[in-house]
Formats: structure tokens, C-alpha cells, sequence
């Protein structure tokens, strides 16, 4: 039958057709596995994250339980240490170890909160002032303006002084203050994808302005997207941090690093593992989310998918 494929080139064509569907993620999985940075900083937030999944099972003790006879007791590794508490005791006697590994679940949700909160209200106003141009692109350009204009800390310092430290109230105001970033990165990332070809078809053939946006150019500034979360997170993180150490974010008894590095301020030059410990874990978060962000970087980017 004429254009029939013969018989004997069939098994060919079967073996040639799995190879060449596979190809694309045989050549993502190259690129994963040549990327250290994603490498590690993945393996070390997947650690931390499973840490505080897992912390009502690995928490030797109550994290909120106190006892004051065993007041600021020294790590294991110290003399006079117990393996009764491994990381020793905070200054009311509460277990470190304990409040460390809930104080995981503190800092992630901080980030992962911040982030999603500013990304919403960044992408969108980026992807419209990107789109749209014109007035709303100088009204969204206007505003990012007065927003760099206020130092994030200071202002959440007075809003969080004004209305009260919380869990809540520091990701919200977080929140509300990080999304400049986003919205100049969306807007500059929609400017080039609004001109290319598969947006102008998709405006010829009548999809709708929503239809274009969300189908059309969010699927294509989403690795840009996802590089700023990645940095809003660990920057979201640190100011958190820095909020609970003055005393205006997270409140007691909340097991915040931030906060555990401030209770132990005034034992810094008697017992020093009280400010190491959630010190280092607080860098090492950060660390390896700056990894993640710095290797999806390097892989979304055009150089890293050729």
C-alpha cells in the first residue's frame, strides 16, 4: 500500500518513537543533576521541611513545657550535659531542641506566606502594567515608586508597634510590603512576551484579556516568578527575624528563632549555644533557599535550557 511503513522497519520506528518523547526529560534531568546549587540547596530545604512536618514526632519534649529547677541546662556535647535534653534548655527551662524543630514550622510559614501574598499582588499588577502599558503602567509605576521609597523595616516597625505583634499581623504586613519586586520583574517579563506571536493568535482568534493573561503569559514568566518567590521567601524570613529580636514580631511563647536568639541575648557571653543554635539554623534556611533561587535561576534561564 503505497506510504505504508514495511513490516520490517516497525520494531525500528516502536524503539525510535519512546526514545525521542523521553528526550526532553532525559535532557531536564541531565540539567538537575548538573546543578549543584539546586542540588544542594533543595536537599537541604527538603530536610528542613520534612523536619518540621515531622515535629510533633522528632520533638523530644513539649515545646511549651517549662521547668524552671533545669533553667538554661548545657547541650550534650558540654559538661553537664544530658541526652535528656540534647540541645540543652532555654532560660525557662523549656526543651531547645523541641522549640528548634517547631521554630522550622515558624520560619517556613513566614516565607511561604510572604511570598504567596506579595506574588499575588506583584504579578498582578506587573502583568498589567506589562500588558496594558500606557496609564495603567504609569499608575503601577507610580506606585512601586512610593513603595521603594519606605524602608520595609521602619515601616514595619511603626505598623506592627501600632497595631500589635502577632503571627499573623507580621505576615500580613510582610506581606503588604514585599511585592515591589515581583511587580517590576512581572512587568518588565510581560513587556517582552505581549509582543510575540503565540499572544498575538490568541488575540486574533478573540480569546478574551483574562483568557490571554492567565493561558497565554503567566505560563511564560512563571520561571521568573518563581526565581523572585525563592528570594522574597529568605528576605521575608530574615525580617521576621529581625522583628522578633526587637521584640515586635512573633510573641512568646511561639517557638520563633528570631525570638529564641532575642530571649537569649542576655546569656550570650555565659551560654553562647542559646544564640549559636537557632542562629545557625535561621543561616542555614537561608543558605539554602538563596541555593534553590540561585539554581532554578540558572535553569529556567534561556542558557541553562539549551
Amino acid at each position: 500500500m503505497p506510504g505504508s511503513i514495511p513490516a520490517s522497519v516497525l520494531p525500528e520506528v516502536a524503539a525510535v518513537v519512546p526514545a525521542a518523547a523521553t528526550a526532553p526529560s532525559g535532557r531536564l534531568r541531565r540539567r538537575i543533576l548538573r546543578n549543584k546549587a539546586l542540588l544542594v540547596g533543595g536537599g537541604l530545604l527538603l530536610l528542613i521541611l520534612l523536619v518540621a512536618l515531622l515535629a510533633p514526632w522528632l520533638a523530644p519534649h513539649d515545646p511549651y513545657a517549662q521547668d524552671l529547677v533545669n533553667r538554661t541546662a548545657p547541650p550534650v556535647w558540654k559538661d553537664k550535659g544530658s541526652w535528656l535534653h540534647p540541645l540543652g534548655t532555654d532560660p525557662l527551662g523549656r526543651d531547645y531542641l523541641s522549640r528548634l524543630l517547631y521554630g522550622a514550622r515558624i520560619s517556613l510559614l513566614i516565607g511561604i506566606s510572604v511570598a504567596v501574598i506579595s506574588g499575588l499582588i506583584g504579578t498582578a499588577m506587573g502583568m498589567l502594567a506589562g500588558y496594558f502599558g500606557g496609564r495603567t503602567d504609569m499608575a503601577v509605576s507610580f506606585l512601586v515608586t512610593t513603595r521603594l521609597s519606605m524602608p520595609v523595616i521602619l515601616v514595619a516597625l511603626a505598623t506592627v508597634a501600632l497595631v500589635g505583634g502577632s503571627l499573623w499581623i507580621v505576615i500580613l504586613v510582610l506581606g503588604l510590603l514585599k511585592w515591589d519586586r515581583f511587580a517590576v520583574v512581572m512587568r518588565s517579563a510581560t513587556q517582552q512576551v505581549r509582543s510575540l506571536d503565540y499572544v498575538a493568535a490568541a488575540r486574533s482568534a478573540g480569546a478574551s484579556t483574562p483568557r490571554i493573561l492567565l493561558g497565554e503569559v503567566l505560563p511564560n514568566v512563571m520561571p521568573h516568578l518563581i526565581v523572585i518567590a525563592t528570594l522574597e521567601a529568605a528576605s521575608a524570613i530574615l525580617l521576621e527575624a529581625a522583628l522578633s529580636f526587637l521584640g515586635l514580631g512573633v510573641q512568646p511563647p511561639l517557638p520563633s528563632w528570631g525570638l529564641m536568639i532575642s530571649e537569649a541575648k542576655a546569656y550570650m557571653f555565659f551560654s553562647f549555644w542559646l544564640i549559636a543554635i537557632p542562629g545557625t539554623a535561621l543561616a542555614v534556611l537561608i543558605f539554602a533557599i538563596n541555593l534553590c533561587g540561585d539554581g532554578l535561576h540558572d535553569l529556567l534561564s534561556p542558557e541553562g535550557r539549551s
